[in-house]
């Protein structure tokens, strides 16, 4: 079993304790590259114990043999001795001397020496292969070394680029936020602005329809005067219109002394009623000269008159009073009255 474990001892000493330090030596802080080279000689182990594991079968089936041959050996030994005994029975008077040539004489201890010389043989070659494999797969891990070497350069130039782009992004990120945060403060002012704005207008608005809505009742009310006036304006001139006819009628109707009747008359224009209730004057005349039978012609000289004033009261006539108070003078006025208020509604 030690010779069993002798060669992957050798190995393994000559990997870890020579080869390792070197690559650790020559490559300090390539951490990755030691864990290959470790799991390569794990495998290259593994190999060098199946080789050790085939060269102790093969020794082992070389001791069977020899067992084997040992115990044929004994056999034929004992077989030799029984038939020398059975001859030696056989001649037991008989002297014979004969010289024979054992030629079946084994020497176990050049067996033993050619069995030893091979198994050394193969446990020379495969310490020769497993070296040579090592030496190339040492130089083979040197190569690869360098790259991973080249390519942690590369790398590290490659991570130093990156984090200069890195630095530069994140400067640029906290340039917009702080761009961000002033447009957000300038939206919030703005929208402040606005919304003081909005409501500003919204009170002008409102003063605004409140002031309208105040005019509009003042012009109502103003055009709601205007109408009444220009009611009692068409009422007044009904009223003179008719005053101006009757008077007309009258200086051409009397010529004599007359007597008014008091009466009432009523107005009803564009919906106004305007009652007025006037007072007449009882006039006596004494002489009076007519000329072309108008009252017009008279002239204040040639009339000799006595004027007796009287205030009579006022009364309210309506409907047949109205005809028996007034008699055809009474009617002659609401005709005239009519005609006046056709008139002026045509106008």
């Amino acid at each position: 079993m030690a010779e069993k474990l002798t060669v992957p001892i050798q190995i393994f000493f000559f990997f870890f304790v020579i080869v390792t330090p070197n690559l650790v030596f020559h490559h300090e802080g390539c951490f990755c590259i030691c864990c290959v080279v470790r799991d390569n000689a794990f495998l290259a182990l593994s190999v060098a114990t199946q080789d050790t594991d085939a060269a102790y079968l093969n020794k082992a089936e070389l001791e069977a043999k020899l067992d084997g041959l040992s115990d044929e050996l004994d056999f034929l030994r004992q077989i030799f001795d029984q038939e020398i005994h059975e001859l030696q029975s056989q001649i037991k008077d008989i002297s014979v001397v004969v010289e024979m040539d054992n030629s079946r004489n084994l020497d176990m201890d050049a067996i033993v020496a050619e069995v030893r010389a091979q198994y050394e043989d193969i446990a020379n070659r495969s310490r020769a292969e497993a070296e040579s494999w090592y030496q190339n797969k040492y130089a083979d891990l040197q190569q690869t070394a360098g790259k991973c070497g080249e390519d942690l350069k590369l790398t590290k130039a490659e991570i130093a680029d990156m984090n200069r782009r890195i630095m530069r992004l994140q400067s640029e990120i906290d340039m917009v936020k702080a761009q961000i945060k002033n447009l957000e403060a300038q939206i919030a002012e703005v929208e402040e602005r606005g919304e003081l704005a909005v409501k500003d207008a919204q009170l002008r608005i409102r003063e605004l329809e409140e002031a309208l809505q105040r005019a509009k009742q003042d012009m109502a009310l103003q055009v709601r005067q205007y109408q009444e006036l220009m009611n009692i304006k068409l009422a007044l001139d009904i009223e003179i219109a008719t005053y101006r006819k009757l008077l007309e009628g009258e200086e051409d109707r009397y010529d004599d002394e007359f007597v008014i009747q008091p009466c009432s008359v009523n107005y009803n224009a564009y919906g106004l009623e305007h009652s007025r209730t006037p007072s007449y004057v009882s006039c006596s005349f004494g002489t009076i000269k007519a000329s072309g039978g108008s009252a017009s012609g008279l002239e204040p000289a040639e009339v000799k008159s006595t004027t007796t004033v009287t205030t009579t009261e006022t009364v309210a006539c309506t409907g047949e009073e109205k005809k028996q108070a007034e008699g055809p003078a009474a009617t002659e006025a609401a005709t005239v009255v009519e005609q006046v208020k056709a008139e002026v509604v045509a106008e």
